[in-house]
């Protein structure tokens, strides 16, 4: 009987098994590299690209390739949106100069003798007046109603539009309101006669074109077919039946 725990001279010994090794990753500049070499290939990205740059003196703006014609819409773009932000901030910082400038005669206290004085005078002074909680000052506002004035008055010439007809309507009715109010009542009448006088001779141009009266639209003639001259046709006379005597004729 054997033994169990005899050793074994004859058995062998199982070597460890290796394990696979990893592969070395690769550097990301040999990754970039291995990626700038493949495109500029013959078929690479760049080269392609590469390619559409050469011959866009031969294809021209309209057969170029689609990804240059959008490429230089938005530089262009963006050029005209620069420009435009560039326009709009130096014409509202000249807006704002102007709405900000201080008239020459301070409002509400105009000591002028001229015949616009008649008008001008009672304007500031109800300005003067009637702004004193706004957030701009008197002079802005003044300078907001001249402008409304000639804006409404030479637009709508030029125009014939009836909104800024309308616009000169309202700020001329808004002129006189003013004009009455602020006016003395000893010269209030001749004061507002005088405001209105001008105010109608400045419409004639303002409202240059506009009529009342209702156009009467002429009848519209009926439409007339074009004359097509008749067709005639011509067919020979039928011969003669030579048989009529004929007693077998049937």
């Amino acid at each position: 009987m054997q033994n169990d725990n005899a050793p074994r001279t004859g058995r062998q010994e199982l070597a460890p098994v290796p394990f696979p090794k990893t592969p070395p990753k690769e550097s990301v500049f040999a990754a970039l590299r291995t990626w700038w070499d493949k495109a500029w290939e013959d078929d690479g990205v760049l080269n392609v690209m590469w390619m559409d740059i050469l011959n866009v003196p031969q294809d021209g703006p309209r057969h170029m390739a689609p990804w240059i014609r959008a490429v230089l819409m938005l530089v262009g773009a963006s050029f005209v949106l620069l420009a435009v932000v560039a326009a709009g901030e130096a014409v509202l910082q000249v807006l704002h100069q102007l709405l900000t400038m201080v008239p020459t005669v301070q409002v509400g206290v105009d000591t002028s003798d001229s015949v616009l004085a008649i008008v001008d005078q009672p304007v500031r002074t109800y300005i003067a007046q009637h702004s004193a909680g706004l957030p701009i000052a008197a002079s802005t506002v003044y300078t907001l109603w001249l402008a409304t004035g000639i804006a409404a008055l030479l637009l709508g010439y030029f125009t014939r539009s009836n909104a800024l007809r309308t616009m000169w309507t309202s700020w001329g009715a808004a002129t006189v309101f003013m004009v009455w109010t602020a006016t003395p009542d000893t010269s209030r009448t001749v004061a507002v006669a005088l405001t209105v006088l001008a105010w109608t001779l400045l419409s004639a141009l303002a409202l240059h074109g506009l009529t009342l009266r209702r156009t009467v639209g002429r009848p519209a003639h009926p439409a007339t077919p074009p004359a097509r001259p008749d067709v005639h046709i011509h067919l020979p006379a039928p011969a003669a039946d030579q048989h009529s005597n004929c007693p077998f004729r049937d």
